[in-house]
């Protein structure tokens, strides 16, 4: 079943028809049937960036500016309750970012689990199959942690499920992550290549750990933006072993913030106040080929509202005090 209204990530280039029109009216015009609410709604979030970064909705736009569109829905400006196929109020179509007849992408909030099991009745692939009782083939590609959010693929049929795989070995499936880590990082782009081993602390719970014995694991990490004792971090896995980038993390002194099993819950407790009460891990980008088409595609999804409210709030905290680093009389230097 094709979702309507559901589209990608979009990128909109300023032509002279759009020059030095605000940033609201450009947006308001391209997404025509989206209520005005939201619209402001994905400004004031930060989800809609121009040339990369953040923009005030009465930016005026310049030629050839790039704008990012976040997925929204689209459609007669009214917001009706999807149904499953029985006629209940379904949970996961508002969660879909991508579909077709192969294969589609869901943003999966923190919290739930993709299958059942270990305590948990129904997973994502569950609940999917339930609310479209004539499917005839749903699988899921890749995991997600319960904890950690975003992209989740899952295929429409058994070509693509196979298609897909393949891919993932050959590591032509590319998949980025977006991690918020205690400690502010001094080291640039680094590359971590830890052999990782499982071990079983209790008769259903596996933790992972370093071990120089263990299987291969790559992971790759990029400052996106860093404050006094925090780091928001892009984790690209080069290979995709179990909970590979939360224990390379520990093992290089940054763990993630909310980090149940390999975390600090000495420096997460001080946190819970102010909005961190989850594994501040996103899965943010999957970048592969269409199994049918053969067509590249790039799909992204923005961090949710928990994790990018604490970022501004660290955004708003190191504004003060670079304010207070410009008052007449302060011997440090603005920065």
């Amino acid at each position: 079943m094709d979702v309507p209204g559901k589209v990608a990530v979009r990128q909109e280039v300023v032509d002279e028809a759009s020059l030095n029109q605000r940033l609201d009216n450009f947006l308001l015009k391209v997404l025509k049937g989206v209520p005005k609410s939201h619209v402001y709604r994905l400004l004031r979030r930060g989800e809609v960036r121009v040339n990369g970064h953040r923009a005030q909705p009465d930016q005026r736009l310049a030629l050839d500016d790039r704008v990012r569109i976040p997925p929204v829905r689209v459609g007669d400006g009214v917001t009706k309750p999807a149904r499953d196929g029985n006629g209940e109020p379904s949970l996961l179509d508002a969660h879909i970012l991508f579909e077709d007849d192969w294969l589609l992408v869901l943003d999966k909030p923190s919290g739930w689990a993709v299958h059942g099991g270990s305590g948990v009745s129904r997973g994502v692939i569950e609940q999917l199959r339930a609310e479209r009782p004539a499917a005839r083939f749903l699988e899921l590609v890749h995991r997600l942690d319960r904890d950690t959010s975003g992209l989740l693929l899952v295929a429409k049929k058994r070509s693509a499920l196979t298609g897909l795989h393949a891919d993932l070995r050959e590591g032509r499936i590319t998949k980025h992550y977006q991690a918020l880590a205690h400690g502010t990082w001094r080291k640039g782009r680094r590359v971590v290549d830890a052999a990782l081993q499982s071990t079983m602390v209790a008769p259903s719970e596996k933790r992972m750990r370093v071990d120089d014995g263990g299987i291969s694991a790559t992971t790759v990490f990029t400052p996106l933006a860093t404050w006094k004792g925090f780091s928001l971090l892009d984790a690209h896995l080069l290979t995709g072993r179990t909970h590979q980038i939360r224990v390379h993390l520990t093992h290089i002194g940054h763990p993630i913030l909310g980090d149940d099993k390999y975390g600090d819950p000495e420096r997460d407790k001080p946190l819970k106040r102010l909005g961190v009460r989850r594994l501040m891990l996103h899965a943010f980008r999957l970048a592969f080929t269409h199994p049918e088409s053969g067509k590249a595609l790039t799909l992204e999804a923005p961090l949710p509202d928990d994790f990018a409210g604490f970022v501004a709030q660290l955004d708003a905290r190191a504004e003060e005090e670079r304010a207070l680093r410009r008052l007449p009389g302060s011997d440090a230097p603005a920065v």
